[in-house]
């Protein structure tokens, strides 16, 4: 059963990272979307490793508790490169500004959270894996 939610939040983060590839190369027509979804790509990666390290409740609308909690389980599993958790925590923080600030936001702000993203999914392909995480 776990091996099979690893799957669904696994399968959805790499849909999202195919489509933000599609985004990324036309940030003057679609820079906000390539941003969001890049964003909900990362978080979507972090919904599998915390499942996969045996998360049971997964929160639609606290991504920074969710940040903390996936720290505290690598953390509990001694797991030592964390690079990728603070990466999240960035990402995260930009979700509030991509998706409803009023504020315009600079071409090179969507690249850096594209870049960013796609970092993160890196770092949470080589963990998943590193861990032996069951659906990986």
């Amino acid at each position: 059963m776990q091996a099979a939610r690893v799957q669904h939040y696994l399968i959805r983060a790499r849909d999202f990272l195919e489509a933000m590839k599609l985004l990324k190369d036309e940030f003057a027509i679609y820079g906000y979307s390539s941003a969001l979804v890049a964003i909900h790509d990362s978080i979507s990666y972090a919904d599998a490793l915390r499942i996969g390290m045996g998360g049971q409740e997964l929160s639609s609308d606290d991504h920074r508790s969710a940040t903390k909690e996936l720290q505290q389980m690598l953390a509990s599993r001694r797991y030592e490169k964390l690079d990728g958790v603070a990466r999240l925590a960035r990402l995260v923080g930009e979700k509030s500004a991509i998706a409803y600030g009023s504020d315009p936001v600079a071409e090179t702000k969507f690249k850096s959270i594209v870049q960013q993203a796609e970092r993160f999914a890196v770092w949470a392909e080589t963990t998943g894996k590193e861990l032996r995480i069951e659906g990986w």
